[in-house]
């Protein structure tokens, strides 16, 4: 379980990426999450790293804290 899969789901859509787009951004990074895997983190199946939250909010442009932020706030 993770608390920020629904707003990186939220976040990649609204920058019209799909999970593919997003692993292929975060490998530039050199943080290697297969879409598979972003799914299941979208889904709140899948538990995210460090590494993986700071990739995450540097693809998508946001601050590491607004990924734990509902859509609402």
């Amino acid at each position: 379980m993770n608390m920020v899969g629904g707003r990186v789901k939220e976040l990649r859509i609204k920058r019209k990426l799909s999970q593919q787009a997003l692993s292929d951004k975060l490998e530039t990074l050199a943080i290697y999450i297969c879409r598979g895997s972003i799914s299941r983190i979208e889904d709140k199946q899948r538990t995210v790293t460090d590494i993986e939250l700071y990739g995450l909010a540097e693809v998508l442009g946001v601050s590491i804290e607004s990924l734990f932020q509902s859509a609402d706030e």
